[in-house]
Order: structure tokens, then sequence, then C-alpha cells
């Protein structure tokens, strides 16, 4: 969406309404969205994506939406972060409202909460009935997949998905990874708990509430993106450090493999390369196209530069170890088989 339509946004709302589904953009990612009040449309969004029914969505609320309709026992830090961060890429898990479906929680008795910032959300949030409802939206993409940054990439996924009503284009999403989620409803025993790291960082959070978030323990809320495989795109991805990367290219290229590189460093020429900026919020901001457009390359396997650890990388480090869950022993196998790992090389 080039220019704000708001004729678009307004048969968006009345689809969402109606019960369909619909795909727009946030400044995270693109999200596939449904009448979060609405069990059947949830159920939609579940069957179109083939996401597990245990798997939780995150409900989109307008700004200024009242979070005591959606969530109760509200600790006055779910305020506090709210007015710090919202609109913006932070989800909060709070105890749901007896008046909102299980739908949205995966059967838990908590729902997760956040107002995006990407102004085509905003306008659609406030034109859904009236302001006062809210969108379940996980990633528009098949479950497990690489999450999508731009209209198209939701196009591809879903263009022969009669399921899917409406696709709003809004552009490149600025951050380009999934939310920050933190959990807050255990907050008296546990204290806040950083379920899966994003833009907004532990440190940050902990600014607001003085409170810094713990790693999530055996009985934490389950929440959205955060299986061991996830965010994978079809050709195995590996991870190696800068060093280790260019012995490996060489030695890969010697055996005639095809290899597609993501990098933020200088390389050796290969198969197919994009180089990402340096820097945590350009390098997430390009990850999930850069892994889309390298997964079209029929490689053997995408070979990604491993960035920094700690500190602001966090975010892009969790999706990175994801993608790769599962592609242990890649390298070692594409140099001592005879047969192409990915069948489209």
């Amino acid at each position: 969406m080039e220019q704000f339509d708001q004729a678009a946004i307004d048969a968006a709302a009345r689809a969402l309404e109606a019960g369909a589904l619909v795909a727009f953009p946030t400044e995270t990612v693109y999200g596939l969205g449904a009448d979060a009040e609405n069990p059947q449309a949830v159920a939609a969004i579940y069957a179109a994506k083939g996401r597990p029914q245990d798997h939780p969505v995150i409900v989109h609320l307008a700004p200024d939406a009242p979070l005591d309709y959606w969530a109760t026992d509200i600790p006055p830090e779910a305020h506090a972060l709210a007015e710090a961060f919202w609109p913006g890429p932070l989800t909060m898990i709070l105890r749901r409202a007896p008046n909102i479906p299980d739908a949205v929680s995966g059967g838990q008795d908590t729902v997760g909460l956040r107002c995006p910032s990407h102004p085509v959300a905003i306008a659609l949030l406030r034109a859904f009935k009236g302001g006062k409802g809210g969108v379940a939206a996980p990633s528009a993409n098949k479950f497990g997949a690489v999450s999508p940054t731009l209209a198209e990439h939701v196009r591809d996924e879903f263009g022969a998905d009669r399921s899917v009503a409406m696709v709003l284009d809004g552009g490149a999403s600025q951050v380009g990874i999934e939310s920050t989620i933190v959990d807050l409803s255990r907050l008296a025993t546990n204290g806040p708990v950083l379920l899966r790291p994003g833009h907004i960082s532990a440190q940050a959070i902990a600014a607001v509430i003085d409170q810094l978030p713990s790693a999530p323990d055996a009985a934490a809320p389950r929440a959205s993106g955060t299986l061991e495989s996830h965010y994978a795109p079809h050709t195995p991805v590996a991870m190696q450090e800068s060093g280790q990367l260019r012995l490996t290219l060489a030695e890969l290229a010697g055996a005639g493999r095809k290899v597609a590189l993501i990098h933020y460093s200088d390389m050796p020429s290969t198969h197919a390369a994009l180089r990402l900026p340096a820097t945590p919020d350009g390098f997430a901001h390009a990850l999930y196209a850069a892994l889309r457009a390298m997964d079209g390359h029929g490689a053997d396997v995408i070979l990604v530069e491993a960035p920094p650890q700690g500190g602001d990388w966090l975010g892009v480090n969790d999706r990175l170890r994801r993608a790769a869950h599962g592609s242990t022993g890649i390298v070692h196998g594409l140099l001592n088989s005879t047969t192409p790992a990915n069948p489209s090389a």
C-alpha cells in the first residue's frame, strides 16, 4: 500500500467482522488476522497455517484499548510497559479475562496482547469494531516457515488459498523480526519472564519496571514462535563464525556444492550471496527477506555468518538458532556425500 488507502482499510475491517482472514502489516512482520472473539475465525487461522491447536496466538489491540476487557489481575507493571512501549513490538502475557475465548491462548488461562505501531495496522484496528475489537494474528506464513516482511511474501504463501480474504500492503516491515514477549502472568511468584527476545531488550524492560526478566522455566506459558524449530526455509540452514565460514566455503566449493550465503563481513564469492548490515537493527530488518531469497537459489545449504552474541543481537540469534535447528552436521554431510542435500539443487 503505497499510500494510506482508507477504503481498503474499511473493507478489511468489514471482512474481519464477517469472520474472514485478513493479512496485514505490522512493524515486526505481516500477520494473518482474525476476530479474536470469534473461535471459528481463529480456528481458520490454525487451519490456513497448519498451526498446532495448542500453540497460542497474539491478540493485537488499537491504541488506548482497555486492557481489563482482555485480561484480569493486571499488575501495575503491565500498564507501565504499555505506556513505555505501545504502540510497538512488545507482547505481554497476562491472565486471560473470562469473557475471552481460549481459542487465542491454545487452551491456557493466559493471553498475549500487543499494540502494533505500523500505521496500517493501527488504522485497521481502529476501524475494526470501532476500535474496541482485538485481532488475533500470528505471522502470515505456513507454520514453522520464514515469517513474511513484505506483502508479496504473504501472497507467495497463500496466493492460491481462498481462506485469506485480503492482503493489505504496507511496504516492508521496519523491525523485521517478531515482537519481544514478556510473561507478567506470574509476576508475584516468578517475576517477569522473557519468553521470546526481540527488538525491545530485557534491559529496556527492566529500566521501566525495575526488574530484569528471567529466562523461561518449565512452568512458563506457551507462547508464539518459541518452538525449537521455527522460522526455517526449505533449504537447510547452518551458522558459522567468520573464520570457519571462509574455510567451509572453500571446502564446499571444492566439493562442487552450491552454497547460498548470508553474511555481513567480506567473504569469498559463492553460488548466491546477500550481504546484510553489520548492525543488529539492520540485520534483523533484512534477515527474513534474505532467507526467503536464498531459499530460491537451489542451493544445498544456506550458510549464515554467525552474528555477535548477546546484547542487541539476542533476537537475531534466537531466530537463526531456530531456523538452523535440526541441521547439525549438514556441512559435514555435504562434504562426505555424493548426493545433493537439497533435491532442487
